[in-house]
């Protein structure tokens, strides 16, 4: 899981320190070229490409360090944590739904992948089977109560 969203984000960082080191400068020579920088929109255009990928190329690096920190093993185990599946019933309803908690850059709540800082994963986090909690959500609160747990350790086994 940590190494899979490092993969990608390094992906990414890849392709952006190339732009920025070899197609940029071309961009912006191309556009220097057409005289007057005063009024050049090419040039203009090139210069915030170029701010924008050295913020985003910090961004993924400082990213990347955070994500390799994680110590994975240091996870609570038998309690709800990055990595963990659950399946939650919705007391008042009896609706049942299966939650994996991910890392931002992996959200997708149309598969069911929430972040911890979200406000179900804020709730739940280091919950156990059997807990119930209360989550305040834009439409209301919602009574959920843990049905079952799978943590990245029992994955492990």
């Amino acid at each position: 899981m940590q190494f899979e969203i490092i993969r990608k984000l390094e992906e990414e960082l890849g392709k952006l320190s190339h732009e920025l080191i070899h197609v940029i400068p071309k961009e912006l020579k191309k556009a220097a070229d057409y005289g007057d920088l005063s009024e050049n929109a090419e040039y203009d255009a090139a210069k915030q490409r170029k701010l924008f990928v050295e913020s985003r190329i910090g961004h993924l690096q400082k990213r990347i360090s955070e994500i390799l920190a994680i110590n994975m093993s240091a996870i609570p185990q038998g309690r709800i944590g990055l990595g963990s599946v659950v399946k939650l019933t919705d007391t008042n309803t009896g609706e049942e739904v299966v939650y994996t908690f991910v890392f931002p850059e992996e959200v997708d709540p149309e598969k069911g992948k929430i972040s911890l800082a979200s406000p179900i994963g804020k709730a739940l986090v280091g919950r156990r089977e059997g807990d119930e909690v209360v989550v305040a959500m834009p439409k209301g609160q919602r009574k959920l109560e843990v049905i079952e747990l799978t943590t990245i350790h029992d994955k492990s086994n």
